[in-house]
């Protein structure tokens, strides 16, 4: 049992005083409101969440003067609903010295003896902390939807760009070519309209045709004079490089020439203007293209460059076509010959058909490499902007996810988030692996251990229904390769042989040394000499020849939708490409399938491999300050927040003149953090050097997102140089920095 003690001087406060110093403990005002005569009583607590002492206090009607003005109407038809309902709630603001507060109303009515709703109580209490916190949900949640925005905009583009190379790959009608860009470099630039002009000469002079339009009927220029010699114009057509204008009416290059000095009567609304040479692989400008905007500023620095590189392969599509009608007549030509020939000698016959097929075997394998290459080329630089965006979404939700309380909505949103964005780093990895852009960690590997190490985790993820033998050659020469690389296509074709074999079946893993001669070695595009052939054979259901064909295309797949993204074997072949080799493929239907990678043998000595740390991020040291140089605007500010976050004093520069100004400013400067390609003439890897030889003991960490940069060469980082590949996380970078600074 408990028992209450009394104090003898302690005197405790009456009933009333108490129940004050509850309110104002708890921040909660109570009142009483006469609904028919109007007047009100309050409790002190009121008074102050209004602002006011209680002997300031008044009429109702003076304390509704403090209310925010737009939120008087609510409080009245909080009244007005109460008397109605019984029930009173309401949200409201009030001025108070320093800005505005957030109040929250509650109550009841009671009723009088003839059930006229006579009495409101309730109470008022503070609400401006939660406010707050509303506001500040929402602000995320709008920054969250503003991104998913433009991952949605940049998979748009990215199709766009895919889907055009393809075509213009396959394409061979310089009529249907001219066509394809124009309509897809309008789509991809945001322009109204665009238009292709060929380049020509005529006894005349110098003069531009109409070609292809795009948004508009070709009744929209026919009428107007083509002038070409102007200020505007005449650097597309010589091919000196592009012309960008925010608002072409305000440019000091424009109306210049006679008749009109300026926009012709009639001609179509152009303010944003935008035009690009397309300049072949002889230099030849073969003509131009051109878009316009009836808005200003619509043209950015970004869809110039990608409508540069679709203009490139513009050029090189136009060279296939070119080759390709050249090699038609060539064909003509040759059967005339043979004609003639045949008529003097029957016995060449079989020769004469015997080099035709050869030739045409060669043309095809020739417009393979270069569609292959053209898609490359494409997928290689949206992979690497892709890369970039991945790196600013993942800091920010990782930042989002860190500042929100644990077991809240938002972080099993940003945890979802994240996944995505993982899930989309490993696509874009899939396409830099295509394109041969991926950096790789080579090192000397025997081929027939790892075959023999990878085939008990096959025999555990294919299951029992598939047996697998592995055949070693013995005295298999060594290569000079990524092995984790190397076993993740090993896995890919294997995973494909699976499903080639539902069934189940047999899946074989064989090593063979293959020298190749110079002929065999050209049909492969790779120098001759020693090549070591990992084969991964199965006893599926094949492929027909037209499925071989496009079996490395990127995208391409035979399986059903959500069961695959077409990126497995073309990331086998970029792999396999960018190190030195050539792979192929033998399968008939019914019988199985044979894919063969072949590997440059190494015969040098063995490369060191790299330690590698598996310690969780560490945090910064005291008066550790880094300089993170980065010229993305998005991409720098959240790498400089990560670096702070992870307790570092942060500078940072947009590119290497600033970065070296930072460097002279700051010299508590420790680490240098520096993206490899920057703008205006000054590139990651000669900031560092230029920085190391002002600042000796400067350490620096290298930011890039793909193999073809100033620190990697043939897709493997130059020795000596430290480099985290985007997209990274925290405990990444955080790991990487403290490895760089510690060294």
């Amino acid at each position: 049992m408990s028992r209450v003690i009394a104090h003898p001087t302690l005197k405790l406060p009456d009933p009333g005083e108490r129940f004050h110093l509850a309110e104002r403990a708890g921040g909660i005002g109570t009142f009483v409101r006469d609904l028919i005569e109007g007047t009100w009583e309050w409790t002190p607590q009121v008074a102050y969440l209004f602002g006011l002492t209680p002997e300031a206090a008044a009429s109702f009607e003076d304390w509704e003067r403090l209310v925010f003005p737009d939120d008087v109407a609510k409080l009245i038809a909080a009244l007005d609903e109460a008397r109605r309902t019984g029930s009173y709630y309401t949200e409201f603001r009030i001025r108070v010295a320093g800005g505005v507060r957030w109040l929250a109303g509650k109550g009841a009515v009671d009723n009088d003896e003839s059930g006229r709703p006579r009495w409101l109580c309730g109470v008022y209490y503070d609400i401006s902390e939660r406010k707050e916190l509303e506001a500040r949900l929402l602000a995320a949640n709008e920054t969250l939807e503003a991104r998913v925005r433009e991952m949605r905009e940049e998979a748009r583009l990215l199709e766009i760009l895919n889907n055009t190379g393809a075509a213009l790959a396959a394409e061979l009608s310089l009529e249907r070519l001219v066509q394809i860009v124009t309509d897809a470099a309008v789509s991809l630039s945001g322009a109204k309209f665009g238009a292709f002009f060929y380049n020509s000469v005529s006894p005349q002079g110098e003069s531009y045709t109409l070609y292809a339009l795009s948004g508009v009927p070709r009744s929209a220029f026919e009428k107007f004079p083509l002038p070409r010699n102007t200020a505007i114009f005449e650097p597309t057509f010589r091919g000196t490089g592009p012309v960008r204008s925010d608002d072409i009416l305000a440019d000091p290059r424009y109306g210049k020439n006679a008749p009109h000095k300026g926009m012709p009567p009639g001609h179509l609304p152009v303010r944003s203007y935008m035009a690009l040479p397309v300049i072949l692989r002889s230099g030849e400008v073969i003509g131009g293209l051109f878009f316009g905007h009836p808005d200003p500023g619509v043209f950015t620095e970004r869809a110039e460059r990608i409508v540069a590189g679709i203009a490139g392969q513009a050029a090189t599509a136009f060279d296939n076509a070119r080759l390709f009608e050249a090699s038609k007549r060539e064909v003509v030509a040759r059967r005339q010959a043979e004609g003639e020939l045949q008529r003097l000698n029957e016995t060449l016959e079989e020769r004469i058909a015997s080099e035709f097929r050869e030739r045409r075997k060669a043309e095809e394998t020739l417009r393979q490499a270069q569609k292959m290459e053209s898609i490359g080329q494409l997928t290689g630089g949206i992979a690497h902007d892709f890369n970039n965006l991945l790196t600013v979404i993942s800091g920010n939700l990782e930042q989002l996810q860190r500042r929100l309380a644990a077991g809240a909505d938002g972080q099993r949103n940003a945890a979802a988030a994240l996944r995505g964005v993982s899930r989309a780093a490993l696509l874009t990895q899939r396409l830099l692996a295509f394109s041969r852009r991926q950096p790789l960690q080579p090192k000397v590997v025997d081929p027939n251990s790892l075959i023999l190490n990878i085939s008990d985790l096959l025999r555990r993820t294919l299951g029992e229904a598939i047996s697998i033998e592995t055949i070693g050659l013995g005295g298999a020469w060594p290569i000079l390769a990524d092995a984790i690389e190397i076993e993740n296509a090993l896995i890919n074709l294997a995973v494909n042989a699976r499903d080639a074999m539902p069934e189940g079946g047999r899946l074989t893993l064989e090593t063979a040394n293959s020298p190749l001669d110079a002929a065999t070695a050209a049909a492969h595009g790779v120098a001759p000499g020693d090549y070591v052939c990992i084969a991964v054979r199965d006893t599926g259901t094949g492929m027909p020849p037209e499925v071989v064909e496009k079996a490395f295309e990127p995208f391409f797949t035979t399986k059903d939708i959500g069961q695959g993204t077409g990126l497995g074997l073309s990331q086998v072949y970029g792999f396999v490409k960018q190190s030195g080799g050539h792979v192929a493929i033998d399968s008939q239907v019914g019988k199985g399938t044979t894919v063969t990678l072949h590997f440059p043998r190494h015969t040098g000595e063995r490369v060191p491999e790299a330690a590698q740390s598996r310690a969780a991020a560490p945090a910064a040291r005291d008066g550790e300050t880094i300089l993170v140089v980065e010229d993305d605007s998005d991409v720098r500010q959240s790498t400089t927040e990560m670096v702070r976050d992870l307790g570092y004093r942060v500078l940072s520069a947009e590119d290497g003149q600033a970065a070296l100004r930072e460097l002279e400013a700051h010299p508590e400067v420790r680490l240098l953090l520096t993206d490899v390609g920057l703008p205006r003439g000054m590139n990651g890897r000669q900031l560092a050097d230029e920085a190391l030889r002002r600042r000796p003991q400067l350490k620096v960490l290298f930011v890039t997102g793909y193999a073809r940069s100033a620190i990697v060469h043939d897709g493997r980082l130059d020795p000596g140089v430290e480099a985290i590949f985007k997209p990274f996380n925290y405990a990444d970078l955080g790991t990487r920095m403290r490895r760089v600074l510690d060294q």
